[in-house]
């Protein structure tokens, strides 16, 4: 079964390598009217891919340890779902699921009513590019990450699923950011499929790979916020996000990915920044591949990152090789309808800083994260960034981007405030927020203009789905219930780092601690055995104000499979402030705590939900209705 497995990995190599070649030779010759083969070939892969991952899936659900990669991130005790998400736990089970969602997003498309109405010339294009993207793909699987390796005799249990791993977050987190690397690589494809074609399609490829652009957007921001999310809840130490390698390298795709949707609008709408648009594009697809190889390529040290495995000098030259490919195909692209960029008081202006300061942020994330790698130049011992070299350079860069979100919606295209009577609320807002955090005691510079800004964006978004063309048309609504997410983001993010009120004791039984407005009790400490763990669990009494409020029960656990200890955190949660504990431990009979105020750290969770969920809404782009907004220059307000 698993050499069977191994030959549909083969398959899907030289099945991609075959439909690529017979599309370069198609293309070279120029006929392009037969593209069964090449449409062939993908389907094929695709089955290949399935099958192969149905093999996996079964292995994994049977804990069968005769499989190398069963018995390294598996054992008997581990409760079924966390044996099915073991899937994509390890290197080369990720690689494979990471193909099939490429895979499949790709078949997805080719039976899309949007994919026939392009020309022959650019489908078989970016059958040309999308084969061999899945050619490399099955090329890593069948090589230096194959998942079907098996062992004999094979063990009586496996090795067990890092603790860390064990968390309802693993069954969301690496599907939904494989699902955005997968939806990015058809816009990316069809981007350079398009600029290489000789004849006119009908539409272009900005509105036909449109659904999916959204979707591997919003699937990408889903898995970001989740892992931000998961690291909170599982890792104990309070935060949500510390500037990792690993997540910094989700977050290069998302920012560059971000800059390609808003030059996008601006070809839309305004015929401009055409080969701009093409490159970031195909940037994004790039800058997933590269994310990879910081995580799988032994680049940097991060405890999420993967051992080398042979793949990282593959992922390095595709990377390079495809940087240079689709940096020359945006060169080379022609477009009659290029016009002249307008000025910084326009509209366009203000979309065009946005992209460049989204740009300048992956910048300073890329270098700073191979900073180890690139001081390693001159000393022979590489120095780190740490979480603060991070938050004195780019939270900065975030708060101007609210600024920008704050006017650009009243600018016209061609320049000039289309609305001053609303444009003055906003402003307003932005000044009283101003007062009253300050006089709360928000005295902080950055946190209090990041916070005040997202009031006056939030002002802004309200102000703009009050107009009735904005909610006639669904792209519009989505783009500013995006923004009003980025705004509560913001809003959490400038209170519950700066103004966290954090404590570490000692407790006896029956002892007292206040952190924030709450008086924690320890009333017991138990001791327990879970399905592959040994626990104590001190049991916390909440009382705010003299009511007991809640009670809590944080525990530090022991696996079997693993020499340390793990903890895991609980929280009481509240719109206002969210109440964070963890139990590190015990000393003479006392419960060692770590317990937090964490002030509006859910409105992170609550707009980071929102973020992916707008999306949906443009996903049907309608005609705008007539009679709204000067119909043509103040049309497409989804930009800004």
């Amino acid at each position: 079964m698993y050499l069977a497995a191994y030959l549909c990995l083969l398959a899907v190599t030289f099945l991609s390598l075959a439909g690529a070649a017979i599309g370069a030779a198609q293309l070279w010759q120029g006929r392009c009217s037969d593209l069964r083969w090449m449409e062939g070939a993908q389907a094929l892969g695709s089955a290949c891919l399935a099958a192969a991952s149905g093999i996996l899936l079964h292995a994994l659900a049977a804990s069968d340890f005769t499989l190398e990669y069963v018995a390294s991130y598996t054992e008997r005790a581990l409760p079924l779902f966390y044996r099915i998400t073991a899937f994509w736990a390890g290197q080369s089970g990720s690689l494979l699921f990471w193909a099939l969602m490429v895979s499949l997003c790709g078949t997805a498309f080719l039976f899309t009513p949007t994919c026939r109405r392009l020309s022959d010339e650019t489908r078989s294009w970016f059958l040309l590019f999308f084969l061999t993207v899945m050619a490399f793909f099955g090329f890593l699987l069948s090589t230096w990450s194959n998942p079907f390796l098996c062992v004999s005799p094979a063990p009586a249990d496996g090795g067990g699923l890092n603790p860390l791993l064990q968390n309802p977050g693993m069954i969301f987190h690496p599907p939904l950011l494989f699902l955005g690397y997968g939806g990015f690589v058809i816009p990316g494809c069809l981007a350079l499929a398009q600029a290489l074609s000789s004849q006119k399609d009908s539409m272009h490829w900005l509105d036909a790979a449109r659904p999916f652009t959204l979707t591997g957007w919003l699937f990408l921001s889903a898995g970001i916020v989740l892992g931000g999310w998961w690291a909170y809840m599982e890792l104990g130490w309070g935060g949500y996000w510390a500037w990792d390698p690993v997540e910094n390298a989700s977050l290069l795709p998302w920012l560059i990915g971000t800059a390609a949707l808003h030059t996008g609008v601006v070809e839309t709408r305004r015929g401009k920044l055409h080969r701009v648009n093409i490159f970031l594009m195909g940037l994004t697809t790039v800058s997933a591949f590269f994310a990879t190889y910081l995580v799988r390529g032994n680049v940097v040290n991060s405890v999420h990152a993967f051992g080398d495995g042979g793949v990282g000098t593959p992922l390095l030259l595709f990377v390079l090789i495809a940087l240079t490919v689709v940096g020359f195909v945006a060169f080379c692209a022609r477009d009659a309808r290029s016009r002249e960029l307008g000025g910084l008081e326009t509209r366009e202006g203000f979309v065009v800083m946005t992209v460049w300061l989204l740009l300048a942020l992956s910048a300073i994330v890329l270098l700073a994260t191979l900073w180890p790698v690139i001081s390693r130049l001159w000393t022979e011992r590489p120095v780190g960034l740490d979480a603060g070299f991070y938050n004195q350079v780019c939270l900065p860069l975030f708060t101007v981007l609210l600024a920008l979100l704050l006017v650009c919606p009243w600018l016209r295209w061609q320049g000039g405030v289309r609305s001053g009577k609303k444009l003055l609320p906003c402003l307003l807002a932005f000044c009283a927020a101003l007062a009253v955090f300050w006089m709360s005691g928000v005295t902080r510079a950055l946190p209090l203009m990041a916070a005040s800004l997202a009031v006056a964006v939030l002002t802004t978004v309200a102000l703009l789905l009050a107009e009735r063309s904005t909610r006639a048309w669904m792209p519009s609504v989505m783009a500013c219930l995006v923004h009003a997410s980025v705004a509560l983001m913001a809003l959490a993010i400038a209170f519950s780092g700066p103004y966290k009120q954090e404590t570490e004791v000692e407790l006896a039984l029956h002892d007292s601690a206040q952190v924030g407005p709450w008086t924690v009790t320890l009333n017991g400490l138990n001791e327990g055995r879970g399905s592959n763990y040994d626990f104590i669990e001190a049991e916390l009494q909440l009382s705010r104000d003299g009511k007991t409020t809640a009670t809590v029960l944080p525990q530090r656990r022991l696996y079997d499979k693993f020499q340390r200890a793990f903890s895991e955190a609980t929280t009481y949660p509240g719109l206002a402030t969210e109440f964070y504990v963890t139990l590190l431990g015990l000393h003479e009979g006392k419960a060692v705590l770590r317990m937090s105020a964490n002030p509006l750290v859910n409105w992170l969770w609550i707009g980071g939900a929102l973020m992916s969920l707008a999306p949906i809404l443009g996903l049907s782009r309608r005609r705008r209705p007539a009679g709204s907004e000067d119909g043509g220059e103040e049309r497409g307000k989804d930009g800004c």
